[in-house]
């Protein structure tokens, strides 16, 4: 059993090299890789309806609050795609405000720009009592979600989130799957929604929930096979929190990272930003018995799930990882890749562009913007520009060649930095905490410098942010063009 001193001790210096090692105890070589393939050419229909549905989850205490959601009757719909199939998605707008219009980013899928779903970015948002759709082949396996991209406080904190699974990854399938959401609620103790985000805590770590819940339970309880090897999907799809996650007394390894499958890594614990997910192989304990998800990066541990067994053994063998398939990503030529500096720091509050427009005509309106910026990247800060048009994109990369972002950190906070339409390929830190992985959000944490490689992938503007929600929309955003 591999303990949280082990971590510390096992894990192998991760800097400088792209070829830095991360070996705990008991890992084996890397496995061959399993190429994923399509498993289906079907389209799958689906229909979102956007809308306030007053709900009472568990973890209110008894309150009903006016929720803003996908679906009637679902906190968070999962929808599940298989490899090859295209996904045909209508959605009407019925959020209750006038003028809140909106549209769906589809968070770490690899798709078409024009499917983004930024608004005034990629597409003119849909207004409340109107329509809008996409269609598009997801050409990755793993787990990714779905949200609004706009007024992006508010609507994570009334609930507007989704699961998009795409299947196709296992070389074993596992003996039972759960997909956890976790996320934080503003409530007030009389039951009402505080303001979602405040100029306090989007100047520093970000505005703090004050209910934990996952899948809007205070502890969410699941009756599992005994003895079996559970595939567990776990989202941070919190707006603020940063979360360190680990099992108490029991077998675990990490299989996937933000949906991408890798050599499993027995897990101790695994930290995670906003909008950062991990994929799990769990051991559950024998029949009768109870095994405890926890988040260590509390003041105090904290218990987020249980998963208590039931029926007789599903296995007898000694816990082993089988890996994922794999997607077969380009690989970053780092010897020839372009080096391109990010430097995230905190700006002086400045006035808030009230609107500005592309060349294309498309206007901007108030509801995307925020009053305050305090955060930049290369000195630049969203949205305070020239008042007249987007103002330039962070970096123009060219479509298929490679490039070595050099992400650097000279903030006191914590930042999970999100790509749009791509996936980093983490090579070094100057801080030994991960390992080599792909991923499409990256914690950088406080004074930390990441090398992560990118391929330019399809034409067009794709969001680069802080998905820190406060730090998004004050400041902590720009655009990378693709040529």
């Amino acid at each position: 059993m591999i303990t949280r001193r082990d971590l510390l001790a096992g894990v192998a210096a991760f800097s400088g090299s792209a070829a830095a090692s991360f070996m705990l105890p008991g890992r084996k070589a890397a496995a061959r890789e399993v190429i994923a393939t399509p498993i289906a050419h079907d389209t799958k229909k689906l229909f979102l309806d956007l809308a306030e549905r007053p709900t009472a989850l568990p973890c209110f205490n008894g309150h009903t609050l006016p929720l803003w959601t996908f679906q009637e009757g679902c906190l968070y719909p999962i929808v599940r795609v298989k490899l090859g199939e295209r996904l045909d998605t209508v959605f009407k707008n019925d959020l209750p405000r006038p003028g809140e219009y909106t549209s769906i980013h589809w968070h770490g899928l690899r798709i078409p720009n024009d499917q983004d779903g930024v608004p005034f970015m990629t597409q003119q948002p849909v207004n409340p009592g109107q329509e809008g759709s996409y269609s598009f082949v997801p050409p990755d396996t793993g787990s990714f979600f779905f949200h609004t991209h706009c007024n992006t406080s508010e609507h994570f904190g009334r609930g507007l989130i989704g699961a998009i699974i795409i299947e196709g990854d296992e070389i074993e399938p596992p003996d039972a799957e759960y997909v956890l959401m976790m996320k934080d609620w503003r409530v007030s103790p009389d039951g009402k929604f505080l303001p979602f985000t405040t100029d306090k805590g989007a100047a520093k770590a970000g505005t703090p929930g004050t209910i934990r819940s996952v899948n809007g339970e205070s502890t969410a309880v699941f009756k599992v096979p005994s003895s079996a090897n559970v595939r567990i999907r776990f989202y941070n799809v919190d707006v603020t929190r940063i979360s360190e996650i680990g099992f108490e007394n029991a077998e675990a390894a990490i299989i996937a990272i933000d949906g991408n499958g890798l050599d499993p890594l027995p897990l101790v614990s695994w930290r995670m930003g906003p909008a950062m997910r991990v994929d799990l192989l769990l051991r559950t304990a024998p029949e009768g018995g109870t095994i405890q998800l926890v988040d260590y990066f509390a003041k105090e541990p904290v218990v987020l799930a249980e998963f208590i067994s039931e029926g007789p053994a599903k296995r007898t063998d000694k816990f082993v990882a089988t890996p994922l398939k794999v997607m077969p990503f380009q690989k970053v030529d780092v010897a020839n890749a372009k080096h391109i500096p990010f430097i995230f720091s905190a700006t002086a509050t400045g006035a808030a562009v009230a609107s500005f427009s592309e060349s294309s005509g498309i206007h901007i309106g108030k509801l995307c913007l925020a009053k305050r910026t305090f955060w930049a990247i290369n000195k630049q800060a969203w949205p305070g520009m020239t008042h007249k048009d987007l103002g330039p994109p962070l970096a123009v990369l060219k479509s298929g060649e490679s490039y070595i972002f050099d992400l650097q950190n000279t903030t006191p906070d914590s930042h999970p930095i999100h790509i749009h339409g791509h996936t980093f390929e983490i090579l070094s830190s100057n801080k030994p905490h991960v390992p080599p992985h792909r991923a499409d959000t990256v914690l950088l944490r406080p004074n930390e410098r990441i090398q992560a490689g990118v391929v330019g992938g399809a034409p067009g503007k794709w969001m680069f942010h802080c998905h820190i929600i406060d730090h998004q929309e004050a400041g902590m955003m720009g655009y990378i063009e693709v040529v």
